[in-house]
């Protein structure tokens, strides 16, 4: 996500969960969480430190890997969909990325089945 021009709160992560500042993007955490959820990817609005929005607007989105890597997705799948949701984000409010990004996740899905699930 960094290496895409996201900024991650303390520069990274030493545990399974993400945080990311959406300021730079014009976007809050509402709509980034709104957009992404239509495309089948989850991520929940969070407040960044010394956030100015109300905590149900926010200027960040937090992320968690356990759900991949629990179906097994491995560091290019990661890679992959770090770029699904950058393209979401920076394409806020358009229907051909989101269904074209709703596309390449159902596939992903498809190719890692969650353990436990049966279609």
């Amino acid at each position: 996500l960094q290496r895409l021009g996201l900024r991650l709160i303390s520069g990274g992560t030493d545990n399974h969960l993400l945080l990311v500042d959406l300021t730079e993007t014009g976007i809050t955490g509402k709509e980034a969480e709104e957009a992404l959820e239509r495309t089948g990817i989850v991520v929940n609005r969070n407040p960044i430190p010394f956030d100015s929005r109300p905590p149900r607007v926010t200027s960040g989105i937090r992320l968690g890997t356990p759900a991949v890597t629990t179906r097994g997705f491995g560091g290019e799948e990661m890679k992959h969909i770090a770029s699904l949701i950058v393209k979401v984000i920076t394409n806020i409010g358009n229907d051909n990325i989101q269904n074209q990004v709703s596309q390449e996740v159902s596939q992903l899905c498809q190719r890692f089945p969650a353990p436990g699930i049966d279609d």
